[in-house]
C-alpha cells in the first residue's frame, strides 16, 4: 500500500530543526536562547527568522502562534532561504497559519527542493505520489525521492525500498529494495524488519554484493558531507 502524504517537516521534532538550522547559521550545534533567536530574526537574519517561525509553531520560548510562525517563515523565504521555503510549504500543506493550499505548498516545496533541501524534496515526492497540488506522477515522485534519498533522508530511503519491493513506479527488484532498506535501517533500526523482509528474497551472494554496495554508499555520503562542511 502506498504511504499517505505526510509533509516531511511533520516528521521532524523541533529540536532537530532548530539544531540543524542553528548549526548552518552559526557553525555551532547548540540551539540558543529564544532572545538570541529573536535578535537575529529582527536584525534580518534569515536563519534566525526561520528558527523564530518554528519557535512560534511549537510554542518554544514564545506563545504558540501559527500566524506568527508563517510571518517569520515568509520573511526568511523571501530572502531565498531553502529551509524557510520548505517551512512555508509545510504551513500550506497542513493549513497551519494559512488556509490549506496544496498548490502553494507544492510551489514553495519546489523552490526549496531546487536548492537541494532534502526535506522539501521528499515532501514534493509525496505530493506527486498523492496528486496534491500537482498532477499525480509516479515518475516525478521517484525522481524527487531519489534526490532526497541520495542525501540520506531516512524516509526517502524507506520509500525507495518500498517502491522497489512492491514494484510501484519502479520495476520490482528485491535487491534494490534491500539496498535502500539497508540504508534506512542503518539510520533508524525501526526499518530493520523491512530490510530483513527483502533479504529473505535474496541469495547469500546477492546479500553480500548489496551489503558491500551499501557500505560504499555510506563512505561516499560521508565524504560528500565532509566536503560540504569544509566548503562552508
Amino acid at each position: 500500500m502506498r504511504a499517505r502524504f505526510v509533509p516531511a517537516w511533520a516528521k521532524l521534532g523541533l529540536l532537530v530543526i532548530v539544531s540543524g538550522a542553528w548549526a548552518q547559521s552559526t557553525g555551532t550545534a547548540a540551539p540558543q536562547p529564544i532572545e538570541t533567536v529573536k535578535k537575529l530574526a529582527v536584525s534580518g537574519d534569515a536563519f534566525g527568522q526561520n528558527l523564530l517561525g518554528w519557535s512560534y509553531a511549537y510554542g518554544q520560548g514564545v506563545p504558540q502562534d501559527n500566524t506568527q510562525a508563517v510571518i517569520w517563515w515568509r520573511k526568511a523565504a523571501d530572502q531565498g532561504l531553502a529551509a524557510a521555503q520548505s517551512s512555508l510549504g509545510y504551513a500550506y500543506a497542513t493549513g497551519r497559519g494559512v488556509p490549506q493550499d496544496y498548490a502553494q505548498a507544492a510551489a514553495w516545496y519546489r523552490k526549496a527542493a531546487d536548492q537541494g533541501d532534502k526535506n522539501a524534496q521528499f515532501s514534493l515526492c509525496q505530493m506527486y505520489d498523492a496528486g496534491q497540488g500537482v498532477p499525480k506522477n509516479y515518475d516525478q515522485a521517484t525522481t524527487w525521492c531519489l534526490k532526497a534519498g541520495d542525501q540520506g533522508h531516512v524516509l526517502a530511503l524507506y520509500n525507495l525500498g518500498a517502491r522497489y519491493f512492491q514494484g510501484e513506479g519502479l520495476p520490482q527488484n528485491y535487491a534494490e529494495a534491500y539496498f535502500w532498506w539497508c540504508l534506512a535501517a542503518a539510520k533508524d533500526p525501526l526499518f530493520s524488519e523491512n530490510r530483513d523482509k527483502a533479504a529473505s528474497h535474496l541469495t547469500p551472494a546477492d546479500l553480500s554484493r548489496v551489503q558491500e554496495r551499501a557500505r560504499k554508499w555510506f563512505e561516499d555520503h560521508a565524504a560528500k558531507t565532509d566536503a560540504k562542511g569544509q566548503a562552508r
